[in-house]
């Protein structure tokens, strides 16, 4: 049976302790999902690389190393899950001495920041760039070749019009793209809890540990988890009718008053 009455114990007992965890998780999603984004762009120029027949022979065996490299750690990240390479992450540091629980911040920022925080904002980072790249590689080849060759035409060299002209609009084309990795990273930031990092789910599982409200905590979990998601969607959108010139508005009885006023 659900202990309704346990609901709010949580919030008024560990109320502190939940924000805490949603902060942990919105930083961990957002910043992981914005420097993957920035680490994916050379990813993605690393993998399209072209080893042209007139290069010497030291350029062709430096841009196949390149490319190689590139795709084997796009295919590694995003071949094995994510909880998996935070503990190889997690041993392979220990194993070369470096230990992340010992990194200690002072007590009233230590809540949300850690050591094992930075760990998980390196994984999440990490795993997150190797999908950036496929997403950016998708969005540059939906842009109009005529583009590059018109900037061409007009005496602006490849290299400068596929970084200036191309690139913004590949990443345009890709915010919805850009925005399920979002929502999807402040999801797959709950297996982090196995390298100790303070999330959501690791601070309410705690919780229940203490109290035996494994099914409450869970259903609260999922609620949590539901509105971030949602809002982040919504703002997502937002985002998007206002890059497209559309007018946005907050009201969403808006759409209703303004079809009765033209009746």
């Amino acid at each position: 049976m659900i202990r309704f009455e346990v609901f709010g114990d949580f919030f008024t007992k560990w109320g502190d302790l939940i924000f805490a965890g949603i902060v942990t998780t919105l930083i961990l999603s957002f910043v992981g999902t914005f420097v993957g984004l920035i680490l994916g762009i050379p990813l993605a120029y690393g993998k399209m690389i072209k080893i042209n027949t007139y290069d010497t022979k030291l350029i062709r065996v430096s841009k196949g190393f390149i490319k190689g490299l590139c795709n084997i750690y796009s295919t590694v990240l995003r071949g094995t899950p994510m909880m998996v390479q935070a503990l190889i992450f997690k041993y392979g540091c220990q194993a070369l001495g470096i230990n992340w629980g010992n990194i200690i911040f002072p007590s009233q920022i230590s809540n949300v920041l850690n050591g094992w925080f930075f760990a998980g904002l390196i994984v999440i980072t990490l795993n997150t760039a190797a999908y950036m790249g496929e997403v950016i590689i998708s969005g540059i080849n939906g842009v109009d070749v005529g583009q590059l060759e018109g900037a061409k035409s007009l005496g602006i060299s490849g290299k400068r019009a596929s970084i200036s002209i191309i690139l913004p609009q590949a990443i345009r084309n890709s915010l919805p793209t850009i925005g399920n990795e979002l929502i999807i990273n402040i999801k797959d930031s709950s297996v982090l809890n196995v390298i100790a990092v303070t999330e959501l789910y690791y601070r309410l599982i705690s919780i229940a540990s203490t109290t035996y409200a494994f099914l409450e905590a869970y259903i609260i979990l999922a609620i949590i988890y539901l509105i971030m998601t949602l809002l982040t969607s919504f703002i997502l959108k937002l985002i998007e009718k206002k890059l497209d010139g559309k007018k946005i508005s907050l009201n969403p009885f808006g759409r209703y008053f303004r079809g009765r006023a033209h009746a």
